[in-house]
């Protein structure tokens, strides 16, 4: 036997380690990035989780834990005190989401209405997660109505006065 087989087959276990490697590498970016994006979820479950403790019912417009961590101002408008210059915090993100629900006539998906924030402000990047999970903050603060058919979840701005019968839940 000669020394050739064994020579491609050391070259085809180098190449095959460093596909692994670079898949392994690959894999830990993935994780790393699932990883940020649960921690974010965490926190805006724990958020919501107080909402919901704190909520005393359909009277109570403003609820005092409505400030998510995923959606606190800039480290400049932080510390925004009464009469500071040149500063405002950012809108909630709970606020631009009925915003956009009130110019929709027809159920809207949460995807959707991502793709519609993004669009308008392009400086907000929630995860579609963050966003359906503040969608159903709203609906338990009843600012939004739910709409369930089969597997697809659409949402909608309650309006003054509006008395839907096919409210879903």
């Amino acid at each position: 036997m000669t020394r050739h087989p064994a020579s491609t087959l050391r070259s085809r276990y180098v190449e095959q380690a460093a596909s692994d490697l670079e898949k392994n590498h690959q894999r830990q970016r993935e994780l790393a990035e699932e990883l940020r994006m649960l921690k974010q979820e965490e926190a805006l479950l724990a958020d919501i989780l107080s909402l919901a403790e704190r909520y005393e019912g359909p009277g109570d417009q403003s609820p005092p834990a409505e400030r998510r961590r995923d959606e606190a101002p800039a480290p400049a408008t932080r510390t925004k005190k009464a009469g500071a210059k040149g500063t405002s915090p950012r809108p909630l993100l709970g606020d631009l989401l009925a915003e956009l629900l009130g110019g929709h006539h027809e159920p809207c998906p949460a995807k959707e209405l991502r793709d519609e924030l993004m669009a308008a402000h392009p400086k907000r990047n929630p995860t579609p997660q963050v966003v359906r999970n503040t969608l159903e903050s709203l609906v338990v603060k009843g600012v939004v109505r739910r709409h369930k058919q089969r597997r697809s979840v659409r949402y909608t701005l309650v309006r003054p006065g509006s008395t839907d019968p096919g409210r879903a839940g």
